[in-house]
């Protein structure tokens, strides 16, 4: 159908052009733009840099969406554009809305004698490209350099026997030199360690981990594992100011409790700084806590007592904001400061998963 109304709309006025795209690039291309919210589709597009400021004006951005992605698809079919053209403008979809995604982290590490090389991006680029294509004949890879040179990566996996899928991708970013890198994550497991190799090589790497640390929130997990809570967030103070200790109210409180009110929420004051800092947190969505433990009883019998298998237990604990929320737990009255250091240790652990086992 799209092809048809193409067709319809060339012969309707405009000029017949030298190479047509492809119907499944053009039908890619369609879908992308439409869920582009309106109120970004400009600002996208001139980040694009694909259709000159020319060529934009020409379109009525205040026309139904579905229309407008149409007008837009035959503007680029006019320039030829390529199955990559379109993969760039999904990638930067995809800068401006990272939190739609769930985020994992990797480390890499080189070998005890090597030292990594300064960065070259091109070669990146293509020793990236070559590693997956060697393992995988139907993948497409995309690359688009970023903000602080962070190299954003998509990736289009195929089979053997199927064209990539453009509608599941995952995409990369990778901070050079650096040992870090962010992968979406995949719907296909047997893809992770074809990407493994990739950025292992493609960075001149020994070795690559998958950190037990996962959010939707990019921003946070790349503040965690480099220390800048202070330098990406808002410099304002989550918690909330002590009020003075004077009567209020009730002028028949016993001054006594009133100092000795103030002076324990000052104490929790502080040490909610010490733990938390009095900076804004990172945002992560949940912690979870995997407990394995043996049953132990001074009287040896009884079924748990026989039980050869560890005691397991699942405890997971979900917010909008997790560490914030931890961080106000002890100011606003509800636990005891200070928190247990399996809670305050996330930031400086680097990991959201934890596995408790006896010792």
């Amino acid at each position: 159908m799209l092809r048809l109304w193409l067709c319809a709309k060339v012969l309707g006025g405009r000029k017949k052009f030298k190479r047509e795209m492809d119907e499944t690039v053009a039908e890619f291309l369609r879908r992308t733009i439409l869920k582009i919210p309106m109120y970004e589709m400009m600002t996208i597009l001139k980040a694009w840099d694909f259709l000159s400021e020319s060529q934009l004006q020409t379109v009525n951005f205040r026309q139904r969406k579905e229309q407008l992605a149409l007008d837009l698809v035959l503007l680029c079919e006019e320039k030829s554009a390529s199955l990559n053209d379109i993969a760039l403008l999904d990638i930067i979809y995809i800068q401006v809305h990272r939190n739609q995604k769930v985020w994992d982290v990797f480390q890499l590490s080189e070998g005890p004698d090597e030292d990594v090389d300064l960065f070259d991006v091109e070669q990146f680029k293509s020793s990236f490209k070559k590693t997956l294509q060697r393992a995988l004949r139907n993948v497409t890879v995309s690359f688009r350099v970023a903000e602080e040179n962070a190299v954003w990566i998509r990736i289009a996996w195929g089979t053997q026997n199927s064209r990539p899928n453009q509608y599941k991708p995952t995409y990369v970013v990778y901070y050079p030199q650096t040992p870090y890198a962010f992968a979406s994550l995949s719907v296909l497991k047997s893809t992770v360690p074809l990407l493994n190799q990739a950025l292992k090589m493609a960075s001149n790497h020994h070795q690559i981990m998958k950190m037990d640390l996962r959010s939707r929130y990019l921003d946070s997990l790349k503040a965690i594992v480099f220390k800048q809570y202070n330098q990406v967030f808002e410099n304002h103070n989550s918690t909330t100011p002590l009020q003075d200790g004077k009567p209020g109210l009730d002028r028949n409180v016993d001054p006594r409790l009133i100092h000795e009110n103030t002076v324990e929420k000052e104490r929790v004051q502080k040490i909610t700084e010490e733990t938390f800092g009095d900076y804004p947190q990172p945002q992560l969505e949940f912690a979870q806590y995997k407990l394995e433990t043996r049953f132990k009883s001074d009287m040896n019998r009884g079924i748990l007592a026989e039980r050869k298998e560890p005691l397991r237990c699942l405890v997971k604990f979900s917010s909008p904001h997790l560490l914030e929320a931890l961080k106000s737990l002890a100011p606003a009255g509800i636990a005891d400061a200070p928190l247990s250091p399996l809670l305050t240790c996330i930031p400086s652990r680097k990991k959201n998963y934890f596995k408790i086992r006896d010792k």
